[in-house]
């Protein structure tokens, strides 16, 4: 079985980046928590475990809102809500997570993190009750969200610190609110809050934790993760990852690939649409036909699904073969119009899975097609040599199993 030697923290901001993705109206949201985390973490004392728990449940702590596509939708405009239902993500998140062999750690810290230091809370838990990772992210949290992009960061730090004054021992717990106010004492504080070039440097700094193991099982978990995440964004994408993981494992063993290839193919097959979490919810789900700019957005979901994944070591075949599905043989797919000599095997697989999985699944405006019509279909795309034509081939010569694996 294949080890990834994997350095948490790229797997962590790749994950992050994909969240950032499902919340383009909070942007870089998720880096400027952890960033307002990590001061708060040091000024506590916090042990170093719990400092990287803290650290790693920001920068993912709304996984739960990039699996709801209402509260996606909601946090999209940076709603500051405080009413019950800002609770619902965090719950997702948890639920997310919990079962998971490398991020379940980080679930009850991503559950509690709207509670409120005073106990006004589902959970019904109030002061020192609360997990203190917890009472961190959510000081951390209410600041990021109220920061004004077009402002100078220095003309709005009286009213955050009104405002931080103001829900000290209510909504915030007070040792928390004292080293914040330590921490805001100092100018570099806030820039390193709001400078983009900060990015790279900070990220640099958590990878001292050095590189971990990771078994291919434990790598297919987290990706599973996030293949809920995509099935979950819109009911017209429920279960189509998991059918392409399914469907584009297959047909690698049809070709010969290695057993730890063929579990490369599910993992590829499983985060192949992760870029549309960039996509809203009002395009996945229109009806219609896209307008010019739609068909732009929704184009971009590949680049993004690349580009998150070629971050995390090990995963560099992975990326091309999910990221590329959309190039066509004859150069006129996307986003990197590359050639046939220039696609991988791999990608080509996943190119005919999608195809064939978007045609024979059940969708609500179109029902699954007949064999008969999807092959038609398909034999035109590798005439027109859009599609690996053996690949089709062997897919309609195994029709009855491919088929069995669409959900």
């Amino acid at each position: 079985m294949r080890t990834f030697n994997i350095h948490p923290i790229n797997l962590i901001k790749a994950l992050s980046m994909a969240l950032e993705l499902a919340v383009t109206g909070v942007e870089s949201h998720h880096w400027r928590v952890a960033v307002i985390c990590d001061r708060l973490a040091d000024e506590l004392g916090v042990e170093l475990e719990d400092w990287y728990s803290i650290v790693y449940a920001a920068l993912v702590h709304d996984i739960g809102a990039a699996s709801d596509s209402l509260e996606r939708e909601r946090l999209r405009h940076v709603s500051r809500d405080d009413g019950p239902a800002i609770f619902r993500h965090a719950e997702e998140g948890y639920q997310l997570l919990r079962g998971s062999s490398r991020l379940g750690s980080l679930a009850a810290v991503i559950r509690y993190h709207h509670d409120r230091w005073d106990g006004k809370n589902p959970s019904g838990l109030k002061g020192e009750a609360i997990p203190l990772p917890a009472r961190i992210i959510h000081l951390a949290d209410q600041v990021t969200l109220r920061l004004q992009p077009k402002t100078m960061i220095f003309g709005q730090v009286d009213e955050l610190m009104h405002y931080i004054d103001e829900q000290n021992g209510s909504e915030f717990d007070p040792a928390v609110v004292a080293a914040f106010k330590r921490c805001a004492e100092k100018e570099s504080f806030w820039l390193d809050t709001v400078n983009e070039g900060y990015r790279d440097i900070f990220f640099q700094r958590l990878d001292s934790y050095g590189v971990r193991p990771y078994s291919e099982d434990e790598v297919l978990d987290l990706a599973d993760i996030f293949a809920t995440i995509i099935n979950r964004m819109s009911r017209f994408t429920a279960s189509h990852s998991h059918s392409v993981a399914s469907v584009a494992a297959y047909l690698a063993g049809l070709h010969g690939f290695s057993d730890s290839e063929v579990k490369m193919m599910q993992l590829a097959g499983l985060l192949h649409d992760l870029g549309k979490l960039a996509v809203p919810n009002a395009i996945l789900e229109k009806p219609g036909r896209l307008t010019r700019q739609e068909l732009q957005i929704v184009r971009q979901h590949s680049y993004y699904t690349y580009r998150i994944l070629e971050q995390i070591d090990g995963f560099e075949q992975l990326a091309q073969w999910a990221g590329l599905h959309h190039e066509c043989l004859d150069g006129s797919g996307y986003p990197f119009h590359l050639k046939a000599e220039a696609i991988p095997l791999g990608s080509r697989i996943v190119a005919v899975a999608d195809v064939f999985v978007a045609l024979t699944e059940e969708r609500p405006y179109s029902g699954a097609f007949s064999r008969e019509r999807a092959e038609t279909i398909m034999l035109k795309m590798t005439a027109d040599n859009k599609l690996d034509a053996g690949v089709a081939a062997r897919l309609f010569e195994h029709y009855a199993m491919a088929v069995k694996l669409v959900r």
